[in-house]
């Protein structure tokens, strides 16, 4: 049963991680998913408060990663809100329309299109703020692996002190 428990954990590790690179897919959910099933098999009683507040800081960090990353890459290209609200629709929606190369120009024509429509900007301005947003992006992705390992590292430290 242990065996089992452990390998329920770990598939949702790994599934968190799949989720940075296909944001559909809800990473802290898998993360703490682990933490429940680790609970439900053993008990809770491993997990203090102090557990519960570090991870709950470490969600917050995990969110705020994504958003100021996506953020910086396009405002430091020039991009305004519309790229960036262009830059996650295209996020969200590239991967389902372009299979395989769409979490990369989902971003990308995401914030380009945005950014023509709202502000009428220049084509090599918007291609500019789009390549911004790919940056953004994948900035946010290693952001959010490393607190990901954090909250698994110190998940393991609880759990097996």
């Amino acid at each position: 049963m242990a065996i089992l428990c452990w390998v329920l954990i770990i598939v949702s590790f790994v599934v968190s991680f799949v989720g940075l690179v296909y944001p559909i897919i809800p990473s802290v959910l898998f993360v703490a998913l682990g933490f429940v099933i680790y609970g439900l098999f053993y008990d809770f009683s491993s997990y203090s408060w102090l557990f519960w507040v570090v991870q709950g800081l470490l969600v917050v960090a995990l969110f705020l990663a994504d958003y100021i990353a996506n953020i910086i890459g396009v405002k430091k290209f020039g991009g305004t809100k519309a790229g960036v609200w262009g830059s996650t629709v295209g996020l969200l929606v590239g991967p389902f329309v372009i299979p395989g190369f769409g979490i990369i120009l989902g971003p990308f024509i995401g914030a380009i299109v945005g950014e023509l429509i709202v502000h009428r900007t220049t084509i090599s301005n918007a291609v500019k703020i789009g390549v911004g947003s790919v940056i953004g992006f994948f900035s946010g992705a290693i952001s959010k692996g490393f607190i990901q390992l954090l909250m698994i590292a110190y998940f393991l430290y609880a759990v097996l002190k």
